[in-house]
Parts: structure tokens; C-alpha cells; sequence
């Protein structure tokens, strides 16, 4: 198995750095970039921070918009759809969520994709079907790696056929390096938040905050689900600045 070293991981960073739309600036612990009047205000990031305590982490965006309100348009099948995402990426190594040591960024991500579901151990909407929830906005552990292929660099890392790797126990079941813990976002006027237990070592991680767009392939093959567009990257350099409130 491959596992990226430190030089790797910040090719990668550099990589999402490009595509800063706006340099803002950074406060101890959260992340407070100023406005930019040419995003869509849905997606654009105003504050990033995370929060410990009681065993809990909190991830919180706000944007100058409605979080949340903005969704992609479905189009009847998975393959070819898009996927729109809140993202922080952090400085836990993968293993931190229960994936293999050192397997690139790991990344705690609010998505939403009307044309699948990849929560199927959970029904979000509670209408009694656990297969139709991917519209909805919800929750998803990431490792994003690096590959030309995609419009934007980077991916949600394929898991090759045969491959031994460890996944966690939500896991959904699709070749991806992604999890989908039972961790339901909440989205009020401009801002959305999640909460979810916090992995080992997490008071002492870095983050960053990350709007963006995703797409699923058009074939099923990798790479599989690639980020197509960053809309905005909370501290314009994806450096990390930020540190966990855990007061």
C-alpha cells in the first residue's frame, strides 16, 4: 500500500491552495475570512471553526449567504451527477477515522446529491426508506488525494479492486475512502454545523474550511468521485490554521 509522506500531503495542500478564490485572513483558533461579493453567498465562508467538549466535536461554517440553500440540480442517475460539499480538512492522519495509516488529507465533509444515497444504514428524511437520503444535506469522513484526472486535482481517494484497506464500520460500501457516520448536519440562516464523537488526538488537530463542487465519474471506474470546483478556501492558502476551541 501506498502511504504519503509529509512532502506529498503538502503537493496536496498546494494543490487545493491554487484554487483560492480570495486570500482573507486568519484569528487564533477560528478561521474569519472577509466576504467575496463574486461567490455565490451560499458558499461563501465567512467563519470556519471547530469545537471540543464533553467528547464531542463540533464543525461550524458560516456563509455570507443561507447555508445549505444551494443544492445540485439532479439528473437521474448517479454516474455523471454533481455532489456539493462544506469541507473541513484537518491534520488527523486517515487512521484517526478509522481508515489506513497515512492515506492522504483527512477531511470531515457536509454534502448533498439528489441523484444517490450513500447513507444507506440511516433514513435522514424519516420517511422509512434508508436508500433515498442523499438530497438532504449529511455527513461524510474523507481522504482526498491527489490525481491530474480531476478538473480540480483532487479526489475522494479510490479503494482499487482487491485491495486490502480498512474502512470504518459506517462505511457505505462503495470503492471509496469515505465514511458516513450517523451525523446529521444543521443548517440555520448562514450557518451549518455538525457534531460527531471526536477521533483520538482531535483537541490537537489543524483545520481548514472548503466550499466546493464535486463529480461522480461518468463511468464506474476511477477516479470515481472528483472535486470539479472550489468555491472558496476559508484561509486562502489551505495552511490550516485553524485550531479546536476546547474550552
Amino acid at each position: 500500500r501506498y502511504y504519503y509522506k509529509q512532502e506529498e500531503k503538502m503537493r496536496l495542500l498546494t494543490c487545493l491552495a491554487g484554487l483560492a478564490l480570495a486570500v482573507p485572513s486568519a484569528l487564533a483558533g477560528e478561521i474569519t475570512p472577509a466576504p467575496n461579493p463574486a461567490l455565490n453567498p451560499n458558499f461563501d465562508i465567512v467563519r470556519a471553526s471547530v469545537k471540543f467538549a464533553d467528547g464531542m466535536l463540533k464543525f461550524e461554517i458560516d456563509v455570507s449567504g443561507a447555508a445549505g440553500a444551494t443544492t445540485p440540480e439532479p439528473t437521474g442517475q448517479m454516474l455523471g451527477s454533481a455532489v456539493h460539499a462544506y469541507v473541513w480538512p484537518t491534520s488527523l492522519d486517515s487512521s484517526a477515522a478509522g481508515f489506513s495509516s497515512g492515506e492522504g488529507i483527512l477531511a470531515l465533509a457536509v454534502t448533498a446529491h439528489p441523484d444517490f444515497d450513500d447513507t444507506p444504514k440511516y433514513d435522514e428524511n424519516g420517511d422509512g426508506k434508508p436508500d433515498n437520503d442523499g438530497a438532504g444535506w449529511h455527513s461524510h469522513w474523507v481522504v482526498l488525494a491527489k490525481d491530474e484526472a480531476c478538473k480540480a486535482g483532487l479526489k475522494v481517494k479510490d479503494v482499487a479492486p482487491g485491495a486490502e484497506v480498512n474502512l470504518p464500520a459506517s462505511a457505505p460500501g462503495v470503492p471509496l475512502l469515505l465514511d458516513s457516520p450517523d451525523a446529521r448536519p444543521v443548517a440555520s440562516g448562514a450557518s451549518l454545523s455538525v457534531s460527531l464523537p471526536a477521533p483520538k488526538g482531535a483537541e490537537a488537530m489543524k483545520f481548514d474550511g472548503v466550499t466546493s463542487a464535486l463529480q461522480v465519474n461518468t463511468e464506474m471506474k476511477a477516479p470515481l468521485l472528483c472535486v470539479s470546483e472550489v468555491f472558496k478556501i476559508a484561509s486562502g492558502d489551505l495552511s490550516l490554521p485553524g485550531t479546536v476551541d476546547a474550552k
